[in-house]
């Protein structure tokens, strides 16, 4: 918050959210999809292994470049529209830190979740459970690591060096023919390849909103704190959602093929007791995951408050916004993953490759609204902080 570049070109702000998403938008996808192949085994000799691995390593760089580079469009447009400035010089950085943290977040976090779900299954642990929480939790740390770092980097070239970024830029797009080519020769990425695009584009659209939330609120010195506690609250939702679109997935495909008309998959729009009360193996996970989401905040609040993280005081009155912001979301997403995965599946969607984008990228804007609405609430009603600027 406090370096140049994001005090000078504060449009990164806006990548923030949406690259943050393509965590969910690609890597936990992946985690899905592998981990569905490994559970109903497509994955258990070294040539199905193989295929799988080099098939979707290719197609996730496709879909992090693109996606990369039409996050940074989206920030160009949203911080351009409400002031009326364009420079030229940030849109081409924004472009060149995007596109950059995209490919390589994507391919790190790939290499880590094919490992992942491999060493699950030998040790006998469903990956389920296991890839799609990693991926989000890594996704967070890498991706935020490697935008922060690279964008700063090029913003120091930016004066001495004004070709470095488009070089950049140039480079990764380059790249994707290659990783097209090799997406396309395999029969288990190339649906993805052509069909794939919808979700991953309106979940970059609808984190752009959250991201553009963050910037007005950040820009703001009397809200300055959000900038802290964003990709906590995110993080979280994301990751929780996630392994329960995963868990339903799995479900359904052991049990048919989608679109095929099963016991499990007839569910139009469900009511919130079936998703939350019922003694379905899934409701059962649902109420598990919503009972993590008080003591894992409180956890991740406390480290906050011991580092000295950010400028907001936690008293008694924002931590009981803070937390009714945070279960509000998580019991939102869970519900909507209930009813999306089981709607997907009976249009013949398969829902490790559509529903996870939307969701954690209704995630990503819903935990930033209701973030951003708190902290106004709070400012309102007089809870002020003695040490914002500190």
């Amino acid at each position: 918050m406090h370096w140049d570049v994001f005090k000078y070109v504060t449009e990164v702000f806006i990548l923030v959210p949406a690259l943050l998403g393509l965590k969910g938008n690609l890597e936990m996808t992946l985690a899905s999809r592998l981990s569905t192949a490994a559970n109903i085994g497509q994955m258990d000799t070294p040539k199905e292994l193989w295929r799988m691995i080099t098939g979707n390593m290719a197609l996730i760089q496709v879909q992090a470049t693109v996606v990369g580079f039409l996050a940074s469009i989206a920030a160009v447009i949203f911080g351009w529209i409400p002031d009326g400035h364009f420079s030229i010089d940030h849109a081409v950085l924004l472009c060149a830190s995007s596109v950059a943290t995209a490919f390589i977040a994507s391919l790190v976090l790939g290499m880590i979740m094919i490992g992942v779900i491999i060493g699950s299954r030998k040790m006998g642990i469903n990956p389920d459970n296991v890839a799609t929480p990693i991926a989000a939790s890594l996704g967070d740390l890498i991706t935020l690591a490697l935008l922060s770092g690279i964008s700063w980097a090029l913003y120091k070239e930016l004066e001495s060096k004004a070709y470095v970024n488009p070089l950049v830029c140039a480079f990764f797009i380059a790249l994707l023919p290659i990783w097209i080519i090799i997406a396309k020769k395999n029969a288990a990425t190339r649906e993805v390849l052509y069909s794939g695009w919808e979700p991953v584009i309106i979940a970059m659209a609808i984190s752009s909103v959250g991201g553009l939330i963050l910037d007005r609120t950040v820009s703001d010195p009397n809200f300055a704190g959000i900038a802290v506690f964003t990709p906590v609250i995110n993080g979280v939702g994301g990751n929780l959602v996630a392994v329960q679109a995963s868990r339903i997935s799995t479900y359904l495909h052991m049990n048919g093929m989608p679109g095929e008309s099963s016991e499990t998959a007839p569910r139009k729009c469900p009511s919130p007791c079936s998703t939350f009360f019922s003694s379905d193996v899934n409701s059962r996970s649902a109420r598990v995951l919503f009972l993590l989401v008080v003591p894992g905040h409180l956890v991740f609040l406390y480290t906050i408050s011991s580092m000295r993280g950010g400028h907001t005081t936690l008293t008694l009155i924002f931590i009981l916004f803070y937390m009714t912001a945070a279960l509000l979301q998580v019991l939102i997403l869970l519900y909507i993953a209930d009813w999306m995965v089981h709607w997907m599946w009976g249009r013949d969607l398969d829902p490790d490759n559509f529903s996870i984008p939307y969701l954690t990228a209704l995630g990503d804007l819903i935990g930033t609204g209701l973030l951003a609405l708190s902290f106004h609430i709070l400012w309102l009603i007089g809870d002020r902080d003695s040490d914002v600027g500190d």
